[in-house]
């Protein structure tokens, strides 16, 4: 039986995720800051009893990670999403405005943290029998696509994210350890609003398919929901 740890799973597309993988037999460890407080969440463990635990986690408290890494120290994890993020980006923090500790708390969830994760679990994830780690990043990092300016905060984090995807690639390596960059797309969540254009499931659907195709030569790139890759 396949296992996932993931963070960031009480809403969104983490939440997706869970559901997904639940249906599909995974054993699986989610994180977020309140479990208690997840009702749909807390749902989900009890249709899926003995699969599903539900474990309390803020990813921007290292400690924590350490403490769970440890609680799990046991545990064989096929497949480590770092998928919590934040987006520090608002209108009143444009070119002149620049909230600078917003920006320190978004480079802390999302590239501090998920390189923290892949450290603290290194050692479960190696083991296992798909050794992958997968962070959800954003074409906003990328600066290949970036013609628009704008978003200094998010865009920033997002391309250190890949950064450090790129090198746990090299690094995780002799492990056997695969390490990829997923854009989940434009998708209708409380961070990608109304407008967006794909839902959770499809969003998730197609990473899903992605992450089951990878392989050690896809180690260390960037690619969309629907498998294109994408130009750092």
């Amino acid at each position: 039986m396949p296992s996932l740890l993931i963070t960031g799973a009480n809403r969104g597309i983490g939440l997706e995720f869970v559901k997904q993988y639940a249906k599909a037999g995974w054993r699986i460890f989610a994180c977020c800051r309140h479990p208690d407080k997840a009702e749909t969440l807390e749902q989900l463990a009890s249709q899926h009893e003995g699969l599903l635990n539900l474990y309390a986690l803020d990813v921007a408290n290292f400690d924590q990670i350490e403490s769970l890494a440890a609680e799990l120290a046991n545990q064989k994890i096929d497949l480590l999403v770092n998928n919590a993020a934040i987006y520090p980006d608002t209108d009143q923090r444009s070119f002149g405005n620049t909230d600078y500790q917003a920006w320190m708390s978004a480079f802390c969830v999302n590239s501090m943290a998920p390189l923290k994760m892949a450290e603290a679990f290194a050692n479960q994830i190696a083991p296992s029998q798909q050794r992958k780690i997968v962070c959800i990043t954003s074409k906003m990092g990328s600066i290949t696509d970036n013609t628009s300016g704008g978003c200094y905060l998010y865009r920033s984090s997002k391309a250190a994210l890949n950064m450090v995807v790129k090198s746990l690639s090299v690094d995780l390596a002799p492990r056997g350890i695969i390490a990829t960059a997923l854009h989940p797309g434009w998708v209708k969540t409380d961070m990608g609003g109304s407008h967006a254009l794909i839902t959770t499931q499809e969003s998730v659907a197609g990473m899903r398919q992605v992450i089951e195709q990878l392989t050690p030569d896809q180690s260390g790139k960037f690619y969309a929901y629907d498998g294109k890759e994408i130009p750092w």
